[in-house]
């Protein structure tokens, strides 16, 4: 039984956010971010790929309801929701899950390497014309 699995069956204790007959939700253990939430379907899949149309479907409902929460109790500016497929992608846990990661006006540290690659990019490109 997968990580995830036994978390779904309480054989492993989680912090629960949110849970319905299909789906699971709680906080992560290495947050990238305050408030920082898996969602994970009941049924186990590898990853999104592999997963029905109605449970990804269900998951990204249970998504919305704990962002409208996030924006009230953790007054979140924004979100990233993220689902990796596969190890090289940073996929550790090989059961379908999606990362809901509340961001803040204040909080940069996520995105600025982004600008600085850009930076490098503008500079050193040999297409000045692309736009990024």
């Amino acid at each position: 039984m997968c990580l995830f699995c036994r978390i779904i069956h309480q054989e492993i204790p989680s912090y629960k956010i949110y849970e319905d007959e299909h789906t699971y939700a709680f906080l992560d253990i290495f947050p990238m971010s305050k408030g920082h939430t898996l969602v994970v379907p009941k049924h186990h899949s590898e990853h999104v790929l592999e997963a029905s149309d109605e449970t990804i479907h269900r998951c990204f409902e249970v998504i919305k309801i704990i962002t409208k929460h996030y924006d009230e109790v953790l007054k979140a500016t924004g979100y990233n929701i993220v689902s990796n497929v596969h190890e090289s992608s940073g996929q550790s846990v090989f059961h379908t899950h999606f990362h809901i990661i509340p961001r803040y006006k204040v909080d940069h540290h996520l995105f600025e390497s982004f600008k600085q690659v850009k930076e490098q990019i503008d500079l050193f490109s040999l297409h000045q014309d692309i736009k990024l």
